[in-house]
């Protein structure tokens, strides 16, 4: 099990590698961000949960998943006709804005604290899931040069909808399936008690 995580890590950073170079403009992208900001808040804490926090997240990851919703690569008929117009400049300057915002904080639901805490730290070894701090860092964070996303403080609804997308199929960008390997393995139970954890993260 160690040696598939490692193998998948590594193509997952093989796979990013086109994306590694990506560096945009902040100031150039808040002026870009006007349509981002009617979902996603003008600073990129967004007000509704149907829509991802963007604020602090990896300027390499969001840009990312912009140039993936315009390749088809991950698939949002509302995402993709947003992105249509960009240019590869544009969205790295988008990126480069939401990463320097200051993300919001969430709260968890005390009833699913620990077990989500569990998943995250240790995962599951009875069914194998991984740890999810093993990718997402201890805080977290994520990883900048991986293309890991931050999930702390994510909305529980979006982060939940994102685990079922995962483990059903419906969303396939993840690089070397590693997400959609992760999720297939977690019960509808500990997806919402991560999901829950992850808001309340600090």
């Amino acid at each position: 099990m160690k040696k598939l995580f490692l193998i998948a890590a590594a193509s997952a950073l093989i796979g990013s590698a086109p994306l590694a170079l990506a560096a945009g403009d902040a100031a150039a992208g808040q002026a870009k961000s006007a349509m981002c900001g009617a979902c996603h808040g003008a600073d990129g804490n967004s007000a509704s949960a149907d829509f991802p926090k963007l604020a602090g997240q990896n300027a390499g990851y969001l840009y990312k998943q912009l140039a993936e919703f315009k390749s088809g690569a991950r698939v949002n008929p509302t995402m993709q006709g947003m992105v249509a117009a960009l240019s590869d400049e544009d969205m790295q300057n988008l990126a480069a804005y939401f990463a320097s915002q200051t993300p919001g904080k969430g709260e968890a639901d005390p009833a699913l604290v620990k077990a989500g805490e569990a998943l995250f730290r240790g995962g599951n070894l009875d069914t194998g899931v991984s740890a999810c701090s093993a990718c997402h860092g201890v805080s977290g964070k994520g990883n900048e040069g991986a293309k890991f996303p931050a999930l702390a403080g994510q909305h529980a609804k979006y982060t939940e909808v994102q685990l079922l997308a995962f483990r059903s199929m419906a969303r396939a960008n993840d690089p070397g399936q590693m997400m959609r390997g992760v999720a297939a393995r977690m019960s509808d139970a500990e997806i919402k008690a991560i999901a829950s954890y992850l808001q309340g993260l600090q």
